[in-house]
């Protein structure tokens, strides 16, 4: 691996860890869309750096989310259940940016967060 692509998926890990931080700053102010919007993008930094670190990519989030579950979820390095997050998520933000009058509740948010900490939990020890 060349030092390059060591500093890209560190500084992806990172960003996921930071985007982790402001989705619970949202949480806390009750702004449940914008919350699933960075746990969604939490989990897309962490994919994406562990596809840096195996030098995988994909231009697309899409792509992302596939190369994903192609290379760690269906090969076992990651457990389907610890994966569903990223995967729930990719629809959700999906829908809640895209598609008008969508809302989301507490009960369906808070216990995403604790999901998304241990994704990158898992990622981490991935990489």
């Amino acid at each position: 691996m060349t030092e390059q692509m060591e500093e890209i998926y560190r500084h992806r890990l990172s960003r996921a860890v930071e985007t982790l931080d402001d989705a619970r700053l949202l949480a806390d102010a009750e702004r449940w869309k914008s919350c699933v919007n960075r746990l969604y993008y939490a989990c897309f930094y962490a994919a994406s750096a562990l596809l840096a670190r195996y030098d995988m990519s994909s231009s697309k989030h899409a792509g992302v989310l596939s190369l994903f579950n192609l290379h760690f979820v269906k090969t076992g390095k990651i457990v389907r259940e610890n994966a569903e997050i990223y995967n729930d998520l990719f629809d959700d933000r999906q829908e809640g940016d895209y598609t008008d009058f969508v809302s989301f509740t507490r009960d369906q948010v808070v216990p995403q967060i604790e999901k998304v900490s241990m994704f990158i939990e898992k990622i981490k020890v991935l990489i």
